[in-house]
């Protein structure tokens, strides 16, 4: 999810029965959960936080950890993101472009909806136009702006032609994005959802709970288990004393210092899925005292990354090098590790005419370990001479207030394409620019690797675009974090991936031994 917190999840519990919120216990933590041959039929029952009485199954509107889960239980998209964030196949059997990059010819597999409908070209041009609709507010419309709607047509019902507005060669990355589902021509009503996905609607209350049945007839192969269910449970400790307690199989979103507290009890196993989470500072770059090189070359050596990843994170995570996406498709690994430099750091400090400069660091309670990692920062900051002033900011305004305010601030991102980071964060003209990073000749390599369609040159391209960053950015990428899953042993076939790629939080695949 585009820059997801931790507040999205972490409200005050709603819909929770008192089975729910008792009981304690520990973890043990293990790189994978799946082990054994697969068997079928049982009820699965899954704790996430949730969205209150007001939640939709509508998965155009899918926002928080949970609904994008439901989505992908009850619709397919086109295409998802694989554990490294390139683009898997969907609904989509294969898509080809024209030499020019403006025209992408889609073909769909052969897919049902849960009544029986075969999956059309109508479908998903529908479902895009819905997406698209400036009078609504999709979080995945102004992605999907690119495409040239009234332009691109049905060739026939499993063949869909889309116009762009300019040669776009990552365009597949917009078949995956967050919240693009296909649902059918014309579909308004959500209470009784009708999909393609591996599971069938059976029963919703809204902040409570979700109840799916397997999809038989699903493209992609009937789940394992015969149901699925839903349940909120907004404090972590309530979602662990539900696993503990046996009245949940799996927990969505535990804390490290649970996993490190409860290392020994065999009754949970931790996943890790590592990648899932970006921590940086913003730096903006536009304004005193960021707009000096001088300054935010000395910030990014006094960055004790491993002393932050081991505090914040207790260890559960990896180490940062100021750019977005290690690990994944196009990251530029080949550029050497920042390293802790506080010597030189005081010497830039000393430059720039900086001593005893205050610097106001923006802080909330908005996501998790923002608090802690400002606290670690600032101290390290003392190091050169210089003083943090940690302001903290209100948790429900937090990213609209730090979007255009203050200087320096925690940030934090959930997994995306690297391209993805590029347009939506550091071109001029992006609207979520938090760093204030403008540079005509980023924005123009930009727009050549996207007009590339070999795949090599456009990450050499790419490569270039993140020295860059990496030179004179502001972001000071310190960490990144594990997301941790607590299920418990009999649970098997739990995928190790990012969250928000397609094997992240999804059902159809794993069984109840």
């Amino acid at each position: 999810m585009r820059s997801v917190h931790r507040r999205a999840f972490l409200g005050a519990a709603t819909g929770v029965s008192a089975a729910l919120l008792t009981g304690c216990g520990t973890t043990a933590t293990s790189r994978t959960a799946a082990s054994g041959t697969p068997r079928r039929g049982g009820r699965l029952r899954v704790a996430f936080a949730g969205g209150g009485g007001q939640e939709t199954l509508d998965p155009h509107l899918s926002n928080l950890f949970v609904e994008a889960s439901r989505s992908k239980a009850l619709f397919d998209k086109l295409a998802d993101y694989g554990p490294d964030l390139s683009v898997r196949p969907r609904l989509a059997e294969r898509w080809e472009p024209d030499p020019a990059l403006t025209t992408w010819r889609v073909t769909l597999r052969q897919a049902a909806f849960h009544d029986g409908r075969p999956v059309r070209a109508a479908d998903v041009l529908y479902s895009f136009a819905r997406i698209a609709d400036p009078r609504r507010a999709f979080r995945a419309r102004a992605g999907l702006a690119v495409i040239d709607l009234p332009g691109s047509r049905a060739v026939d019902d499993r063949t869909v032609e889309f116009r762009l507005r300019h040669p776009y060669a990552e365009f597949p990355n917009l078949l995956a994005a967050f919240g693009v589902f296909v649902v059918p021509d014309g579909a308004e009503d959500f209470t009784r959802p009708v999909g393609s996905g591996p599971f069938i609607f059976t029963s919703f209350q809204p902040g409570r709970s979700l109840l799916l049945r397997r999809n038989p007839d699903h493209w992609d192969g009937a789940p394992y288990v015969d149901e699925l269910q839903y349940l909120t449970a907004n404090e972590e400790s309530a979602r662990i004393g539900a696993l503990l307690g046996g009245q949940v199989d799996y927990a969505h979103d535990v804390t490290p210092t649970t996993a490190r507290a409860y290392q020994d009890d065999a009754r949970v196993r931790i996943t890790r899925l590592p990648g899932s989470g970006m921590q940086a500072f913003a730096m903006k770059l536009d304004r005193p005292p960021f707009d000096d090189p001088r300054l935010r070359e000395a910030m990014v050596l006094l960055a004790d990354r491993r002393g932050l990843v081991d505090s914040v994170l207790a260890g559960h995570g990896q180490v940062g090098n100021d750019l977005f996406g290690k690990g994944y498709q196009h990251y530029a690994a080949g550029i050497p590790q920042r390293a802790h430099d506080p010597e030189r750091a005081r010497w830039l400090v000393r430059k720039a005419g900086a001593e005893g400069l205050k610097v106001r660091l923006d802080t909330s309670a908005a996501a998790g370990g923002f608090v802690e990692s400002a606290t670690v920062f600032a101290g390290q900051l003392r190091r050169a001479g210089l003083a943090a002033e940690i302001v903290m900011g209100d948790k429900d305004t937090y990213w609209t207030d730090v979007l255009d305010k203050g200087t320096l601030c925690c940030f934090r991102s959930g997994a995306m394409p690297i391209e993805s980071h590029f347009a939506q964060r550091l071109l001029t003209t992006s609207t979520t620019n938090i760093t204030k990073w403008r540079r005509p000749e980023f924005d123009a390599l930009y727009a050549k690797a996207v007009s590339l369609a070999d795949p090599g040159a456009r990450g050499r391209v790419y490569a270039e675009m993140q020295r860059m960053q990496h030179a004179e950015g502001g972001y000071l990428v310190w960490g990144f974090a594990d997301w941790l899953i607590a299920a418990r042993p009999g649970l098997q076939g739990i995928a190790v991936s990012p969250a928000n790629t397609l094997d992240w939080a999804r059902f159809d695949k794993v069984w109840l031994a």
